[in-house]
């Protein structure tokens, strides 16, 4: 199998939209309505069903780490497994059945990660659930998660190309929240556990 085929599938895998997929087998609505607009799994925790939402952090976790696992399992080198979850976290972030729309993708990044080398996957959670409990901003929890991944995949892995690519990753995933960063430094950004709202501030 080509690195080039790898990554294709990889991103289709990542393309499937598993907040909208859940919430239809839930009867709920379509998380790009409400809250943040965002199909992720943070969202979709705002209607209320927290069944759904935890649904929906496992299969867009799963599909982050299937990418890894899979390439490790068809013989590509920890750098080239690692280049396939990037490309599942673009699918994730960039999905082709949302005409390339899509989620924030830190559900997806943890996943990739766990897939590369799990304790860089425990300390990022930590990191993530820490802020979170603290703040109760899971973009301010995402953010510092992101920031500290290619750090901590140095610390266990050593310079190598793998680690460039999760630096590629963290730095897409934060620019993905550019409009949170936003909201942040206004004081609107919205709570963990904050109820949907009519008119979402973004598309």
């Amino acid at each position: 199998m080509s690195l080039l085929l790898l990554l294709v599938a990889a991103y289709l895998i990542g393309s499937i939209p598993f907040a909208i997929v859940t919430s239809k087998l839930f009867g709920l609505d379509d998380p790009r309505k409400y809250g943040s607009g965002n199909p992720g799994a943070t969202n979709v925790l705002r209607s209320g069903n927290k069944g759904a939402a935890a649904l929906t952090l496992l299969g867009d976790s799963l599909k982050g780490w299937f990418a890894v696992w899979a390439a490790t399992q068809l013989g590509f080198d920890l750098g080239q497994a690692a280049l396939a979850g990037l490309a599942a976290f673009l699918g994730h972030a960039f999905s082709m059945f949302l005409r390339f729309n899509g989620g924030k993708g830190v559900a997806t990044a943890l996943g990739v990660l766990a897939g590369v080398d799990g304790r860089i996957a425990i300390f990022c959670a930590a990191i993530w659930l820490m802020i979170a409990y603290t703040s109760r901003y899971s973009s301010a929890a995402a953010l510092t998660a992101a920031a500290a991944a290619p750090v901590a995949a140095f610390m266990f892995l050593g310079p190598q190309f793998a680690v460039a690519v999760l630096a590629v990753m963290s730095a897409v995933l934060i620019w993905r929240h550019k409009e949170n960063i936003a909201r942040l430094r206004a004081g609107t950004e919205g709570k963990i556990g904050g109820k949907k709202k009519a008119n979402p501030p973004e598309a």
